[in-house]
């Protein structure tokens, strides 16, 4: 019941800089559960922001009334990495010795941020439902944490696929939950939703 509503959330996507995507954002509305309208568009081209900067942007909506106030920082990405399970990050016994010591009780409070890192094998999935008509699908992985995304490649035409990758996230919040969900990758429509699981980190 809005038109100036404020949402001050703040979102990590993990940007690489040989890439040359743009950041899309949409703002909808919802009248119930079941319908939604699209109230506008408005695209933000990364690569022409310096980095190491916070910008303040007031982006006008396409074709539609209003704008969208941002505020969006490109920093050098810490603390979260996509490696094979070859080159696993824990694999280095030094390397995990260094990580035993910055998390030992008597350096709780040295970085209050610093909570820690989760870090997770996706290996492979079982029996997955076929999404195509012939009989297989084009799977991948998608996890989350908090407002932190990584995604594993597509492995195509198979229902039983292996990744075998290994994903390193930051813990900002030890009361989140970690959700991994399987796709099937669809072209140029959505993903078609093939399975999920949620793991509390309070679990681990």
């Amino acid at each position: 019941k809005s038109a100036n509503p404020q949402w001050r959330e703040q979102f990590d996507f993990h940007y690489f800089s040989d890439r040359k995507d743009l950041l899309d954002i949409e703002v909808w509305r919802k009248d119930n559960k079941k319908h939604e309208e699209l109230l506008g568009t408005c695209h933000v081209d990364i690569t022409a922001l310096p980095i190491k900067q916070t910008h303040c942007l007031e982006l006008p909506l396409e074709k539609h009334p209003g704008s969208l106030l941002m505020l969006i920082a490109v920093a050098p990405c810490t603390g979260v990495s996509i490696s094979d399970l070859c080159v696993c990050p824990l694999g280095d016994p030094n390397e995990r010795q260094q990580i035993a010591q910055r998390y030992c009780i008597k350096n709780s409070f040295r970085d209050i941020k610093d909570i820690g890192f989760l870090q997770v094998k996706v290996l492979k999935a079982v029996d997955l439902m076929a999404a195509d008509f012939s009989g297989k699908s084009d799977p991948f992985c998608v996890l989350e944490l908090g407002n932190d995304m990584l995604q594993t490649h597509t492995v195509y035409k198979n229902l039983n696929p292996e990744w075998n990758k290994v994903f390193t996230f930051r813990v900002k919040d030890i009361h989140d939950v970690l959700e991994v969900t399987v796709f099937d990758e669809d072209g140029d429509k959505p993903p078609d939703f093939l399975g999920k699981v949620a793991i509390p980190l309070l679990s681990v």
